[in-house]
């Protein structure tokens, strides 16, 4: 089919999951470009395809077809792409023994560029807290590159999870400049989460406070503080065994 009109019902459906509250409710997000179609197509979300007229994909699903002003009006991009997806949300699966714990991270970039890190470092689980930024928030997909598609991602309590992981004989390790142990000389053991915290803030006390330890990344002493997305990718890698 092709769509060419603005009142369509299927283009205000698609155009809705731009916002949080209809891919809430629809349990559907959409993405746009090759690369983020081809990943979700091999990890079995992508539910069907919107080409740009009279372009071609050569995938083995449901495709439908608009014009360039349609895909304008759907896209959150200045230049939209030829190839938008519809995807189903990702389903959560088993914690594995590797996690990292976000606490209310809200920049859309950061939490993409920590989910392909963490991907890249075998982390097992990322676990969102409450007040996070949506992790179907297009520019997060977009910052994944594709990585969202290949870790499981889950949204807690992130203080009820904390205690149920150390009964569970997890080490929950914090940041901290003062009082914390040197990321080179930090143990490294099989069960762990990491807590990663807001741009601005930090790791909440109330949570910091549930830590079994606490690390710092050694640096030099002009430079106060790093990007949590690039401290996340540090720690990670020093972690990775």
């Amino acid at each position: 089919m092709l769509y060419t009109s603005k009142e369509n019902n299927k283009i205000k459906y698609i155009k809705k999951l731009n916002y949080k509250k209809y891919r809430d409710e629809f349990n559907e997000f959409f993405i746009e470009g090759e690369h983020l179609v081809e990943e979700a197509y091999k990890n079995g979300v992508l539910k069907e395809l919107l080409l740009e007229k009279n372009s071609n994909f050569n995938l083995n699903i449901t495709t439908n077809y608009a014009t360039n002003s349609i895909l304008k009006y759907i896209s959150s991009l200045d230049n939209p792409s030829s190839v938008i997806g519809i995807c189903n949300k990702i389903k959560e699966k088993k914690i594995g023994e590797k996690i990292l714990i976000l606490d209310n991270i809200q920049d859309p970039g950061n939490l993409g560029t920590i989910i392909r890190s963490a991907v890249a470092f075998n982390i097992d689980t990322i676990v969102l807290s409450f007040n996070c930024v949506d992790i179907y928030n297009p520019k997060v997909l977009r910052a994944t590159q594709g990585m969202i598609f290949n870790i499981n991602i889950i949204q807690k309590n992130i203080k009820e999870f904390i205690l149920e992981l150390k009964e569970e004989g997890y080490k929950i390790y914090g940041t901290k400049v003062n009082g914390g142990n040197s990321l080179k000389n930090v143990e490294k053991p099989e069960k762990f989460a990491i807590i990663m915290g807001n741009e601005g803030r930090g790791v909440s006390s109330e949570i910091l406070n549930l830590c079994s330890d606490y690390i710092y990344i050694d640096m030099n002493s002009k430079c106060e503080s790093l990007n949590v997305a690039i401290a996340t990718s540090i720690i990670l890698y020093e972690l990775d065994k």
